[in-house]
């Protein structure tokens, strides 16, 4: 009796800790999107499209860091969110912002569950290839489907209505800016309760060893594809604020590279932690930017260099070595 009042007791000061930092992290989030609108009040979209990506970044992160999925074509969900927003403005008239948000959501749910279908019918090194194949014939599909999308000239002449008809989208993008930090709030904070319910942490005892979880009778299969078709519902939330905010859809949302920049962006910041997603697509994007426009002959150069020094030195990102370092502290003082 007194071993299970402890045990509850131990859950409940865990529980209160998680909520804190939780808390802690959604005012720091705040104060970084505040500082931005107000350092870089004439660069919101790439603030912006930085909220995008980031999306983009955490729905990887579901299937990778927290579930053990290998996987180079996920850009191929964030793509069918921003060309379903697109097509839904475009061809149909539905310019609501909270409508075209809603058809990116369930546009990369879809394809979250075919996705998900296709390679997890494979481990491993065919893993990682049957992603590259759906990437690249997601693309083709896009392309040659240029009477709804455009094709090599992009998707273009969607309009977007004010948000809750009174704030308008205006070319400076602040209500694009606002919009995306409301989403990448809302969605973190699902998120995180999301990691931390028994599905949660089924994905990760599946990560960690599938057999045993097929042992006690679940389906290691069909509870990873529920999680893809979840990743696939946020990367689509980052792809329909991609097309509200830029208004046009390219081939590039649908292209390996943005896959490959996501996997490196989650590395750099560090897999298994939400967080740690939005910390490397932060720094890599804003990296990215600076070095790009002050060296744009040697800034590929300068990128590879950083990343291979966070890779020697901060294996488990920059978030996640912090984080691993902040611990051994708390840990020497008690």
């Amino acid at each position: 009796m007194a071993l299970t009042m402890d045990r509850e007791a131990i859950a409940a000061i865990s529980n209160r800790l998680a909520l804190r930092r939780d808390g802690i992290a959604i005012v720091v989030i705040l104060i970084l999107a505040a500082a931005g609108y107000l350092l870089f009040p004439d660069n919101l979209a790439l603030l912006t499209r930085l909220i995008a990506i980031a999306l983009l970044v955490l729905s990887l992160d579901l299937v990778t860091g927290y579930c053990g999925v290998a996987t180079l074509g996920h850009a191929a969900l964030f793509g069918a969110g921003a060309y379903a927003a697109g097509i839904a403005s475009a061809h149909y008239g539905i310019n609501d912002p909270l409508l075209m948000t809603l058809v990116g959501i369930a546009a990369g749910a879809v394809a979250g569950l075919i996705c998900g279908i296709v390679i997890l019918r494979a481990h491993g090194l065919p893993q990682l290839v049957l992603s590259i194949a759906l990437i690249y014939l997601f693309h083709e599909f896009a392309n040659k489907a240029s009477s709804w999308t455009g094709g090599s000239d992009g998707l273009s002449g969607i309009s977007t209505d004010p948000l809750f008809g009174l704030f308008e989208f205006d070319l400076y993008g602040h209500t694009a800016y606002f919009y995306g930090v409301a989403l990448l709030l809302i969605v973190l904070i699902l998120l995180r309760f999301l990691v931390r319910s028994p599905f949660g942490m089924l994905c990760r005892g599946i990560r960690q060893d599938p057999l045993r979880i097929r042992a006690m009778g679940v389906s290691p299969k069909v509870t990873l594809i529920k999680m893809y078709v979840i990743s696939g519902a946020v990367a689509g939330v980052g792809g329909a604020l991609n097309a509200i905010s830029t208004q046009v859809v390219g081939l590039d949302s649908l292209s390996f590279t943005q896959s490959a920049e996501a996997l490196v962006m989650l590395v750099l910041g560090g897999t298994g932690s939400l967080f740690g997603a939005l910390a490397g697509t932060l720094v890599f994007m804003l990296f990215e930017d600076y070095v790009s426009a002050a060296n744009p002959f040697h800034w590929l150069t300068i990128v590879g260099l950083l990343l291979i020094l966070v890779v020697l030195f901060a294996p488990k990102g920059i978030y996640g070595t912090a984080a691993a370092y902040l611990a051994r502290r708390r840990e020497a003082r008690s």
